[in-house]
């Protein structure tokens, strides 16, 4: 599977995504504006540490070594085997702490514990919802691309079903409960198509652990655990940050363009873990490796680059289309929001070989350093406003870009 052939087929999905995503987001700008979309990126941001445990954080190894032992259907099956296991006792556990805990969870990500009611459907319904993180990642892993592309589309169809219609009815509240139970709601049609292929059945994904394999999983946890604290956490921090000192309107305009960057570079970055993970884990030597990155940076750079210039000309009409007036404010981001995306795409593919590498040590401290350096970063760019956390983004990928250049050079993972 070709980076050209993987990006068509992952195109379909991407341009379904992003469609759905537009449509979402105009629904979100009408119904809760501003203020409303700092609160859901508050509660985006817990989804995200919570399931990160509740999967055991071993999805990206799933991938890893469902595709390095390729081939080994025995081994393959002792993967999925430890991995289903872990991700079933971790759901539980998580799920019953969610449910006792709902209410504090609600006060502290969202400010108000009258959304406790948010995190129990969340966690009545996260066993699914990692399930289907389990069996996507086992998809991606056997390179099978027309179904991993086909659940995909499946998921973006019910989460714009499911935020239009809770969004309309109940609002802001709707809006969260969407965001909380949509993709466990897509297992349904992840699970039919895994049924469905040849190599796979139920009672691989589910069996005894092997301590061997939960041993290489193990490192896996620790940088997606790294990641879902690291991210989510300073994002938080960043939005807090500017709800208290220049209002929750400025922390919207922020979490407006935040999301915009995610639709936009959606093509990019979803072709970029689904190929590249798979690709690199196969390669071992230095020289093909270097290659391989060459010739996608050939197509991912000027492509981003397109794509910006586009954005950011066109800024004043994709506020109008996308979301409300009330957003026009964020136009002012535009600029250091597209030069930190830009260089956030170039150093993500790099990342991706200390991942397929399972470099751990160093993942996990350019998680922290980044994550660290950004917040620090946003308060010393404070008098800026919401413009300085897009200042501070950019610079922020500029040193992470380095910092990983470095860490593979040292590695020799790079000639």
């Amino acid at each position: 599977m070709t980076l050209l052939k993987t990006s068509l087929l992952n195109g379909i999905a991407v341009i379904i995504k992003l469609l759905t995503l537009l449509g979402i987001n105009k629904i979100l700008a009408v119904y809760v504006g501003p203020v409303g979309y700092a609160a859901l990126g508050q509660f985006q941001n817990a989804v995200q540490i919570i399931t990160t445990f509740a999967t055991g954080a071993i999805s990206t190894g799933v991938t890893k070594y469902t595709a390095e032992y390729e081939g080994d259907e025995s081994k393959q099956r002792a993967v999925w085997g430890t991995a289903g296991t872990i991700v079933v006792l971790s759901s539980m556990t998580v799920a019953v702490i969610i449910a006792i805990a709902n209410r504090p969870l609600a006060g502290w990500f969202l400010k108000d514990e009258s959304y406790g009611g948010v995190f129990l459907w969340f966690s009545a319904t996260l066993l699914l919802f990692t399930l289907n993180a389990l069996f996507l990642a086992i998809l991606n892993g056997k390179k099978d691309i027309s179904r991993y592309v086909v659940a995909n589309i499946g998921g973006s169809l019910f989460a714009l079903l499911t935020t239009a219609v809770m969004t309309a009815l109940y609002g802001l509240y709707g809006a969260l409960v969407a965001l909380a139970v949509y993709q466990s709601i897509a297992f349904f049609i992840t699970l039919l198509l895994c049924i469905r292929a040849p190599w796979f059945s139920l009672s691989h994904v589910f069996g005894r652990i092997d301590p061997a394999v939960a041993m290489n999983l193990g490192k896996f946890t620790l940088m997606a655990v790294a990641s879902a604290l690291c991210v989510p956490l300073s994002q938080i921090l960043v939005r807090n940050h500017l709800g208290m000192t220049h209002g929750w309107e400025a922390a919207g305009y922020w979490e407006a363009s935040w999301r915009l960057s995610a639709a936009y570079l959606m093509f990019l970055t979803t072709t970029i873990s689904v190929y590249y993970l798979p690709r690199f884990s196969e390669i071992r030597e230095a020289k093909i490796l270097r290659q391989e990155i060459l010739q996608g940076y050939k197509v991912i750079i000027p492509l981003t680059l397109v794509v910006g210039v586009l954005m950011y000309f066109l800024r004043d009409f994709i506020i109008h289309l996308l979301f409300t007036d009330a957003f026009i404010a964020m136009r002012d981001l535009f600029f250091w929001q597209i030069v930190g995306d830009t260089l956030k795409i170039i150093s993500w593919v790099l990342a991706y070989v200390m991942t397929a590498r399972a470099f751990w040590k160093a993942y996990i401290l350019g998680e922290v350093l980044s994550a660290g350096l950004f917040y620090v970063l946003v308060v010393l760019f404070d008098s800026y406003g919401a413009v300085g956390a897009t200042m501070a983004h950019a610079l922020n990928y500029l040193f992470y870009l380095i910092f990983v250049y470095a860490v593979l050079k040292f590695k020799k993972a790079l000639p």
